[in-house]
């Protein structure tokens, strides 16, 4: 089953919005949380619920936008270059949640008073800014060929008669 449309709106529409904001505000404070023990000791399970909920969306938002490439028998070449980025998303959503499942366990361990040595930090912080950057350039490669794809013609028209 597909959900493809909320209150009479593609539910791509709306779902894309979720994804533009959550997937980039976790990689943020999965970063974040990687570097300031503080941060981690106050968000780590806010940052593994967003790891969670963004993975979770990235399948249905994607399925919903396959529902609406599917009703159109034409595309241009950018609606299928954001589709083909789009199906990628859910790798960098699974990355994250594994990101957000080892700073996770690492705040357990400190919590257990079992301080998780320099080289494990060092470690988690690396992983923890290389997987949210690459996060964030892709929801904004998919984000850009979206928009270009539905806005390009409109954003080249001229007001004038």
């Amino acid at each position: 089953m597909t959900l493809t449309t909320i209150a009479g709106l593609p539910a791509h529409v709306l779902l894309v919005h979720a994804m533009v904001v959550l997937a980039p505000l976790t990689a943020l404070l999965e970063i974040l949380c990687a570097l300031w023990p503080g941060a981690r000791r106050r968000l780590v399970w806010l940052v593994l619920a967003f790891a969670v909920v963004t993975t979770v969306l990235t399948p249905v938002t994607t399925s919903a936008g396959e529902w609406l490439y599917d009703r159109e028998s034409h595309h241009r070449d950018i609606l299928n270059t954001h589709a083909n980025r789009g199906g990628w998303m859910i790798y960098f959503s699974i990355a994250m949640l594994v990101v957000a499942l080892v700073v996770a366990l690492v705040h357990w361990r400190e919590s257990r008073s079992a301080k998780p040595g320099t080289g494990t930090n060092v470690v988690v912080a690396i992983l923890a800014i290389a997987v949210g950057a690459a996060s964030i350039v892709q929801v904004v490669r998919i984000g850009d060929s979206g928009a270009r794809s539905v806005w390009a013609n409109e954003l080249t028209k001229s007001d004038k008669p």
